[in-house]
């Protein structure tokens, strides 16, 4: 009986063991199995020395392997090859959005004039500088065409706000010159060549 009761804690002990060794060692779950196949074995070497140490080693089994495979879990990304497997995302600002180089970049639009590209109600397009942006507009509605001016930059999106009419805006930032009809342009008609 304590023959059996030895190596039933013995192949407990290996199976825990190789359970463990399979978070930090990428085996492709041959571990797992072998894992498995040790603590079954260590249950049913137990249970043929007898029905009540058969019982205690399961009931040991049964709370000891969850307990450390839970601390195994909480450690595991914290071990080299953890580092190098789990993503680790960039730290939210303030504002709950990331600090990505898409979010600094719309950072630096805070305070530059551009054109509504459709309607703001209150999501739309904006155009500065020749680039389209999502935007959000400041509470009120803002028509297409409309002189907008950058306020902040919330989630990836910025926000503006119309420019009033006695606010001047230059007319590379009113729209893009390509959107320009060729008679608006001061060109002769490509019609009738002069030669």
């Amino acid at each position: 009986m304590l023959d059996a009761l030895f190596w039933s804690i013995i192949l407990l002990v290996v199976g825990i063991g190789l359970v463990a060794m399979e978070l930090f060692i990428p085996s492709g779950g041959v571990l797992s199995v072998l894992a498995g196949v040790a603590v079954i074995g260590s249950v049913m070497m137990a249970f043929s020395g007898g029905v009540a140490s058969g019982l205690i080693v399961l009931a040991v089994t049964l709370v000891l392997l969850p307990l450390i495979l839970a601390a195994a879990v909480r450690w595991w990304p914290y071990t080299p090859l953890g580092r190098l497997m789990v993503l680790h995302t960039p730290q939210p600002l303030p504002d709950g959005t990331a600090d990505t180089p898409e979010h600094q970049e719309l950072q630096t639009l805070v305070g530059r004039q551009g054109v509504a590209k459709t309607k703001l109600l209150p999501s739309g397009a904006v155009r500065i500088e020749g680039r389209t942006y999502d935007a959000l507009s400041e509470g009120t509605a803002i028509d297409e065409g409309q002189p907008v001016r950058v306020k902040a930059v919330r989630a990836n999106r910025i926000v503006v706000a119309a420019v009033l009419p006695d606010q001047p805006t230059s007319r590379s930032e009113q729209s893009d010159i390509l959107d320009e009809p060729a008679e608006n342009l001061g060109l002769e008609s490509l019609q009738d060549p002069p030669w």
